[in-house]
Order: structure tokens, then sequence, then C-alpha cells
């Protein structure tokens, strides 16, 4: 479905139509306006919300030079527990006293991501590594070593328990991240050695981020509030990037990689989630760009048949924008009723992969 937009000049405008009573007509404006407080939107404080906690977020991690490291493991620590204490008691007095929600959740999320450096204080001091020392917290964005492990697997327990207080949908996104990088991290420990092929990385990418999907889509709308859409970005992320960087020279492969970006578009569909189509569509395209550049690179109708599709392609989308709900509803029919209802729930709702707080 469409995500239709309402202002108050259409309400009066329903009313002049006699479609509803002036008295209908702001009974229900209030309503909504009641609904839509505390909802993220795009404007110059929810933008400093954002960029805010985006700032503490990369300043206590992508910025933290090997400097840090003369705190020693306990220092370490306690800087982490610190801020994660004082930004969750921040969080706590915007969410549940003044309610408000986007900038008290920001603060909860930002207390989240304090946990791989509190966990890698812990271990620093302790000496206790999954795989031997992995150098300073500096490298734990850089580089794949199976001692990060417990950081990730920290991130995301505290994330869940934070989750089950406060509903904000973007405390999603600290998990899905440490989950990703999880799924590389994993590499050296299920192979048991330090080094690794890219082969065996791009596997361990592919399955983890397959799994990634599947979880996520048994959360999928299930809630009042939306906490898939990370959950399937990075999902994605691993999946389709695991796929994308096959090596292999078989022509069939590159075939069934297109088939599979394919299935993702129709996902899309029928999940109603424009992530899908994103990544799908760009597959498509690169294998359509390996066609052109090497398949029929000597071709001279190629380029011409190749415009063809471009043109159909855009021409589709504007028939598939006129009609969406009844093609939505000719595939989600097409489908057997035992997989129908395995699909999301509520899906006369719009799709909220936009929306600022799962900002999304």
């Amino acid at each position: 479905m469409s995500n239709l937009k309402l202002s108050r000049s259409d309400l009066d405008w329903a009313s002049s139509e006699g479609l509803l009573s002036q008295e209908q007509a702001s009974k229900l404006w209030a309503a909504l306006e009641r609904r839509a407080e505390g909802s993220p939107r795009f404007d110059i404080a929810h933008v400093a919300y954002y960029a805010g906690a985006l700032v503490v977020i990369s300043a206590m991690g992508w910025f933290i030079t090997e400097a840090w490291e003369a705190f020693g493991g306990a220092g370490l620590t306690a800087v982490a527990v610190a801020y994660a204490l004082a930004f969750s008691a921040a969080g706590r007095e915007l969410w549940f006293r003044r309610n408000l929600r986007v900038p008290g959740g920001l603060l909860f999320t930002v207390a989240v991501c304090m946990t791989p450096l509190a966990i890698y204080g812990i271990e620093r001091m302790t000496g206790l590594w999954p795989q031997g020392d992995p150098g300073s917290y500096a490298d734990y964005y850089d580089w794949v070593r199976g001692s990060w492990i417990l950081m990730e697997l920290g991130t995301v327990a505290v994330g869940f328990l934070v989750i089950r207080y406060v509903r904000f949908p973007f405390l999603t996104a600290p998990i899905a991240f440490a989950l990703w990088f999880l799924s590389m991290d994993l590499t050296p420990l299920l192979f048991g050695q330090d080094e690794f092929t890219w082969e065996q990385r791009r596997q361990v990418s592919v399955w983890f981020g397959l799994a990634m999907l599947l979880v996520t889509f048994a959360f999928d709308r299930r809630t009042e509030e939306d906490f898939a859409f990370w959950g399937y970005l990075f999902g994605l992320a691993a999946f389709w990037g695991g796929l994308t960087a096959s090596d292999t020279d078989s022509e069939l492969a590159k075939f069934g990689y297109c088939v599979i970006n394919l299935v993702l578009m129709l996902l899309a569909v029928l999940l109603q989630r424009r992530t899908f189509m994103v990544f799908g569509g760009m597959g498509v395209f690169i294998y359509l760009a390996h066609l052109a550049g090497e398949v029929f690179a000597n071709s001279l109708l190629f380029p011409f048949a190749l415009s063809l599709i471009g043109i159909l392609i855009i021409f589709g989308g504007v028939k598939f924008q006129r009609n969406e709900a009844r093609i939505e509803a000719a595939v989600v029919s097409a489908i057997p009723a035992s997989v129908r209802e395995l699909l999301p729930t509520h899906r006369s709702r719009p799709s909220r992969d936009d929306d600022a707080d799962t900002t999304e």
C-alpha cells in the first residue's frame, strides 16, 4: 500500500465535501495528533537528536584511538559503565517521565553501544580472550578476529534486555550491527585458525546472513513497534554480500545469482520491505553488467536489447505504482494458503521502511 500523507487541510476538504462533519474532522485530527506524539519526524529537532546520538556513538567507538589503552582494562570499563549509567538515567527521565520517546530512546541506544568497550576492558583486565589478544580496541572496527566475539554477544544480550523495557525500534540497530560483526568474527573461531580464506569468510557470511533474515522474519510485524528493519538490512548485507563476493566462473552459478536477486525483489512485495528491492535490484544490475561486459561483449545488438530492458523496467515500475494494491493482492493470492499464513501480520498497515525511529 502507498504511504498516504494526511494534513489538516485534507480533513477540512473532506468536511467541505460532506464526507465528514466539521466536528468529526476536528476530533479525528486531534486523535491523529495524540497518536503521533513522540513519533519521529524529519525536522530540525529530530535530525539533531539522531545526529547527536551518532556523534556520541562514534566518539566512543570508531574514533577511539590506541592512546585509550593507557587507561588500562579497569579504566576503560569504568569509563564505559559511567557513560552507560549516565545516558540510561537521562534516557529514563525523558522516556518515562517527560514522554519524549525519540531523544529518550536514543539515549538508551547510546548506553547499549557502550557495551563492547565495557566488555573489552574486562577482557583486557583479566587477560581472558576467546582466541588470543586481538590488539587494541581501536582495531575492533577494522579487523576480523575471533576474540571480539564476547563483545558482540554482550551487545546483543544487553540490547534485547533494554528492549524489554524500552520499546524503541532504533535499539535494534546496535543489535543488528553486532550480529553483522559477529558473522565475520565467527569465521576464525569456526575454522579454528587466525588465518582463513576469502571463500571460508564468504560462506559464513552467506549462512549467517540467511539465518539473520529468518530470525528477523519471525519478528516482522508481530509487535506494535517495527523492530525488523535493521535485522533485514544487516542480514541482507551479510547474505547478499557473501553471494556477490563469489568468484565462480560458472555461468550457471551466475544465472542462479540473478534468480536469487529476483526472488529478493519478489520478497520486497510480499513483505512490504523496500530494502529487499534495493539489494535485489543491485544484484540483477550486476548480472546484466556481467552479460554486457563478458558474455555479449562483442554483440552489436546487446546494448539495444539492454536499453529495451531498461525501458521495460521503467514502464513496469509505472504500472506497478498505479496498480500496487491489485498486483500485491494477486501475488499473495497465488501463494498457497499454508505459506500465506506465515507472512507477517498487519499487512494492511503501510511499511515503515522510511520511518525515522527505525531509522531508518
